[in-house]
């Protein structure tokens, strides 16, 4: 399964990493941030906890199931317009193997937007949520199909003393158990079927019937069209998180206006 495959490669990549730079190194790097740094106003949690369905747009190059999405990545340019349009924050793929991102595509775009950023990717250890912080990270994604339920708690807990959210992504209603069990104040569930790569949003609205009101609910993958979002949004659905249709089209602001043309 690819997803197996992403993982074996996020572990080889944090190998490497620490050959570079120790874990104590990139925790007392971490650490010395949040010393000095205020505690913000605008979280991404308390962002989307606003009234309305908020659009978390997405900086993505490439993906396993549809290989290169845009040659003309202009990754600052991208993330400025997302925030001109109106997006309430914006995800970055930092994965280079499978989604050919880069840490230097967050570090670089959080220095120029004041909205809330999403680190996505497949954070597999610690070191990842510590390196996270160095890049100024509003949020990080622990995936809970690769987690254990010791490591989901742990990674929570570890979020949230660096002062960043977790997302936590669930597919179906045994992760969103753990999720919750986790303690989780943000879910987003993948409408993507992790064996057959299928998309049904069906999947989001069906779960979040089991995720408390005061928990973030994010839809995530599939979400193309204004009846989509119509029908997300009537479903107690805070947010969505759209990377594809956006990075394929010249026109983002149009996208979102047509999206939510039915709201």
């Amino acid at each position: 399964m690819i997803l197996d495959d992403i993982v074996e490669a996020t572990r080889q990549r944090v190998e490497s990493l620490k050959q570079k730079e120790s874990l104590e190194s990139v925790k007392a790097r971490a650490l010395e941030i949040v010393r000095n740094e205020k505690r913000k106003e605008v979280t991404f949690y308390s962002q989307l906890r606003k009234p309305g369905l908020h659009m978390i747009c997405e900086v993505k190059k490439a993906s396993p199931s549809k290989g290169v999405i845009t040659s003309e990545f202009d990754y600052m340019a991208i993330a400025k317009e997302y925030e001109e349009i109106g997006a309430s924050c914006i995800s970055v793929l930092t994965e280079p193997a499978f989604f050919q991102g880069d840490n230097a595509y967050l570090a670089e775009i959080k220095q120029e937007v004041s909205i809330p950023v999403l680190r996505k990717d497949f954070i597999i250890e610690e070191y990842q949520i510590y390196e996270a912080k160095t890049l100024h990270a509003d949020c990080i994604l622990l995936i809970t199909a690769i987690l254990n339920q010791e490591q989901l708690e742990e990674y929570i807990t570890l979020s949230e003393t660096l002062h960043m959210n977790a997302l936590v992504e669930a597919h179906d209603e045994e992760e969103i158990r753990r999720a919750l069990k986790a303690g989780a104040t943000i879910i987003g569930v993948n409408n993507r079927n992790l064996r057959d790569f299928t998309v049904n949003i069906e999947t989001s609205i069906d779960l979040r019937k089991q995720v408390p009101k005061e928990v973030v609910f994010i839809a995530e993958s599939g979400i193309k069209t204004a009846k989509d979002i119509l029908r997300l949004y009537q479903n107690d659905v805070n947010g969505v998180l759209i990377g594809e249709t956006f990075m394929r089209s010249s026109g983002k602001g149009k996208v979102i206006a047509d999206l939510t043309s039915l709201l």
